[in-house]
């Protein structure tokens, strides 16, 4: 995979803590070749699917759509990592390369509280006092620092970048690190909206995090959850302002729809009164906006965007659109090469990660698939934005097994969960009935 980046600064963060946690046998891409200029550089291509879309594939398989037992697992191994790169990586770090800071200090925690000022409360016209949520501020700051922070904090570490490879867990996205507490990171990865984890999963997973970091340093329970609760809290006000500048800065409303999930992790903290610290303008502040109609609530998923995505073959004709307005794409895969021409590919669908891979090879298949994802998401996102229900991609080749089912797929994997998505392969009756595992118009998203 080829990596650009016009931030020298960043690049070299990056570069220079992966050639440390390589050395350590942490599971992270190997960079082969990096740019003289320094902007640019090759590293290991771990897939497409990260611990989130692992996650929300075996929630649509679950009734109720509850947590998978895979998923714990996984779970369970990435944060039996997380100590691994707090305490190990920290004594080989070479942290005079943190970028932007070399340790999350009080200036990175200010930082962070008013982005969450400025890209959430100002844009959704929270009403709040200055000067007393300045005080809350800087009462929140100095406590967090009183947290020992001699650890290497990964900074962003959640379900998004962790990617999943035969089942393993791979670490990207490590570029913010820097010195930091220990709490910071658990609780990035507890608390993450997307993930939408129960909070008996948490505190499962906060006791494996606990007890694998006992593997390393001596731990004192009490000690490390006097500062956990407020670690938690800046950590979803940061996580706000993200929302707050993608939602309502850039426009784009799929962001705003973590904020009701954010919006009860406060008030559950709140309500258990436990951030260690007096906060009362931050805390009337963040009572406003759980109340808040626009936060409050989650909306209906019928009153959203259903996009259906289905394959299907030429031969057999265009398939209907009965279930709306007939907007939509129909994409021709049939230039690129035909995997079902091959002897060892012909009784396989494009469910099969060898087809996938097969597929995926040919350089007319990534730029194809790049169109793809251009031009859907750009009509997801105004649909979404003018209030619109229903959008259809269908994707057709000769048979409709390989090549159109495989993008039917991977467009199906790249949109959810942020709308209703619903995969139907029409040819599947067609299909060699020994390959063909049951999917067919399943609500997937």
């Amino acid at each position: 995979m080829g990596v650009l980046g016009e931030d020298v600064e960043e690049n070299e963060a990056f570069l220079s803590f992966t050639g440390t946690f390589r050395a350590e046998g942490f599971p992270v891409p190997e960079v082969y070749a990096v740019h003289d200029a320094r902007t640019a550089y090759l590293l290991t291509d771990l897939g497409d699917t990260t611990l989130f879309e692992f996650v929300a594939r075996g929630r649509a398989e679950e009734p109720g759509g509850g947590l998978s037992e895979a998923a714990l697992q996984l779970y369970r191994r990435v944060v039996r990592w997380l100590p691994r790169f707090q305490v190990g990586g920290r004594v080989s770090i070479d942290f005079s390369v943190a970028y932007p800071r070399a340790a999350f200090d009080r200036q990175s925690i200010l930082w962070d509280l008013h982005y969450f000022k400025y890209m959430f409360l100002k844009l959704a016209h929270i009403p709040f006092n200055e000067a007393r949520l300045e005080q809350d501020f800087a009462s929140l700051a100095n406590f967090l620092t009183e947290a020992p922070g001699d650890y290497f904090l990964y900074r962003d570490f959640q379900s998004r970048n962790v990617m999943v490879v035969d089942g393993d867990p791979w670490f990207i996205d490590y570029q913010g690190g820097r010195r930091g507490a220990l709490q910071y990171d658990i609780a990035s990865l507890l608390y993450d909206a997307k993930a939408e984890l129960p909070e008996p999963v948490r505190q499962t997973l906060l006791d494996a995090y606990l007890e694998a970091l006992g593997e390393s340093v001596p731990v004192d329970r009490e000690a490390f959850m006097r500062f956990f609760p407020a670690f938690v809290l800046v950590r979803i006000l940061q996580a706000m302002g993200a929302y707050g500048y993608r939602g309502f800065y850039e426009r784009k409303p799929r962001f705003l729809e973590s904020v009701p999930i954010a919006a009860e992790n406060v008030r559950r903290l709140l309500d258990a009164g436990s951030t260690g610290v007096l906060l009362p303008e931050l805390e009337a502040v963040l009572r406003r906006v759980t109340v808040d109609a626009r936060f409050a609530r989650r909306p209906e998923p019928p009153r959203g965007l259903t996009v259906t995505i289905g394959s299907f073959s030429y031969k057999h004709g265009l398939p209907a659109d009965d279930r709306g307005h007939g907007g939509g794409f129909v994409f021709d895969c049939r230039a690129i090469l035909n995997p079902g021409r091959r002897d060892e590919f012909r009784d396989l669908t494009g469910l099969d990660p060898r087809v996938r891979g097969f597929i995926d090879a040919q350089p007319e298949a990534e730029r194809f698939w790049e169109s793809v994802r251009a031009l859907v998401d750009a009509q997801v996102a105004a649909y979404r934005e003018r209030g619109f229900d229903s959008l259809t991609v269908q994707f057709g080749c000769t048979g409709g097994q390989h090549r159109s089912v495989h993008f039917a797929e991977r467009l199906a994997d790249h949109l959810r969960p942020d709308v209703r998505v619903v995969l139907e392969h029409r040819e599947r009756e067609r299909w060699p009935a020994a390959r063909a595992p049951a999917r067919q118009g399943k609500d997937v998203g």
